[in-house]
Formats: C-alpha cells, structure tokens, sequence
C-alpha cells in the first residue's frame, strides 16, 4: 500500500452537485496528477488505474458507497465518503468539513475500520462450477421475481437444514446491512464491526420468522423451490434471475471493505439514532 500514489474520487453520476463537490475537493487539496476522477458507475474501466491509488474519496449517499466497493474490495483500497445522500450510514465527512477534514485521511491520522463482506455463488444442480460469483458489503437477497405469490425458500446452514421459509424473500446480511433492508424487514442492528451472517426473512407465512445470527465461518445454502420465478439482488444492484434448478451459496468473502475513521468505533452508537430519525 505504501508504494501507491494515486487518490481516487467517485462521484455519484445522477447527482451533478456530488461532481461539482469531487472537483472543488480536488481543486482545494491540489493535488495535480496524484489524483483521478471517476462516476461510480464508470469506475469498472479505471482498474488498471485501481492497482496504483491509495486513498478513494466518495461524493455521495450509502448506493454510491457500495457502487465503488464492488470495484475496489478486491484491491484493499481505503475509502472516505462524503455524505451527499440522506441517511449516510457509511460515510463519513458533511459537506461543510470535507475540505478541511480530508488532510487528515490523507496523511494517515485516522484509523481503518474493516468490514466483513459476503462472497455470493449461483450453481445449476447439473453443474459443479457456480455460473455467477458476486461479492456484497451489505445483503445478499432471494426474493419474488414479477409474480405476488410467496416462495418458498430452504435454508441450509453448514450441510443441516435450518428451515423452509414462505415468504416474500430471504435475506443474507452483514452487520453494514444490518441497517439497510435487514432492519425495515424486522431484523436486530449489528455495529458494523460485527463479523458474523444475519438471516431474516421478508413477511415469512411458515418457517422461522425471526432473523438468525450465524458466525462468520458458515456456510448458507438457499434455494428457490418453488416453480415460480425467483431473483437474486447483490447490494440491491445485480438483479438475477433464479431457476427452479439454482442454488445459492453464500460465505464469508475473502475481501473487506476499509473504511477511514477519526472517531472511536463506540461513535456508531451516539450516531444511530439520529440517523434514523429516531
């Protein structure tokens, strides 16, 4: 990490004020050609560019945060994130201190916070090999395709079946999305240094119906049974198809998301509650 000398910004592309914000950043640091700019949704093409950075900075709400994280985990990047969303569950920096507080993120004064993340794999019961593997900071999600009737959803935990599930869908949690989806579907909030797997369910008619808590070494296994149509949402971006056939799989991931902090991790507590307008 040493030897890298770029620091990226990321910009929310349907939201020109998160733009402008990048380019004042970047003016007032200035910071020449140690520096690159890049919507998130662009930022795919610039992996080449992602070996050399060092620090990525993100203009932006919580859906721009995780835009960038599927590109950057798996090269150990750190972020900071200017909250320019609503909630702001992940970033760090207000508008108003983003100038004046960067320096010290870019100097080292602040600590890393590490964040589990979940590594998700769709496999044909015909084939050995998973046809799609996805890796997400917040959820991983098995619910209704365009069809209103309920499915149904086993759950098999480390090779012994938990449950089947009635419901509209199934969700598979980190502690960071433990404050997403989880928690409008009725499930407990984790601090976000939390390493382990939630499973909650999504207006459940029959099996378990309140969230589980699983360490961080299991191994889930869901499947759709049911003939109607499911999909798969990855961090409520990747929208898959499911068949009848399909199973998912999911584990810890081998990657983490780093997140640059000034503030103690016990600041998660004193936030909460603000944050979601309690």
């Amino acid at each position: 990490m040493t030897s890298r000398s770029l620091i990226g910004f990321v910009h929310n592309g349907q939201h020109p004020p998160a733009l402008q914000m990048s380019k004042a950043v970047m003016r007032a640091l200035d910071l020449g050609d140690a520096c690159w700019l890049s919507s998130a949704g662009e930022l795919d093409a610039l992996r080449r560019k992602l070996t050399n950075t060092k620090l990525i900075v993100v203009a932006g709400g919580d859906g721009t945060i995780l835009r960038a994280v599927r590109v950057i985990a798996e090269y150990g990047i750190p972020l900071v994130g200017i909250n320019m969303g609503r909630v702001g569950f992940m970033a760090e920096l207000k508008v108003d201190e983003a100038i004046a507080k960067l320096p010290e993120y870019l100097n080292g004064d602040v600590r890393v916070e590490k964040r589990m993340m979940l590594e998700v794999s769709v496999t044909r019961a015909s084939e050995r090999a998973p046809y799609l593997t996805l890796h997400a900071l917040n959820d991983v999600v098995v619910g209704r395709g365009g069809v209103t009737r309920l499915l149904d959803i086993e759950a098999v935990i480390d090779g012994e079946t938990l449950t089947s599930y009635r419901a509209d869908a199934v969700i598979v949690s980190t502690a960071t999305g433990s404050t997403g989806y989880a928690l409008s579907a009725g499930g407990p909030i984790m601090h976000p240094e939390t390493e382990a797997i939630l499973i909650q369910p999504v207006a459940a008619h029959t099996g378990l119906r309140n969230g589980v808590i699983l360490p961080h070494h299991a191994k889930l296994q869901l499947h759709a049974s049911d003939d109607h149509e499911a999909t798969l949402s990855v961090d409520g971006f990747s929208d898959t198809t499911l068949h009848k056939e399909d199973y998912v799989s999911v584990r810890r991931s081998p990657y983490v998301t780093r997140f640059l902090r000034r503030h103690t991790p016990s600041t998660f507590y004193a936030a909460l509650a603000p944050r979601l307008g309690v």
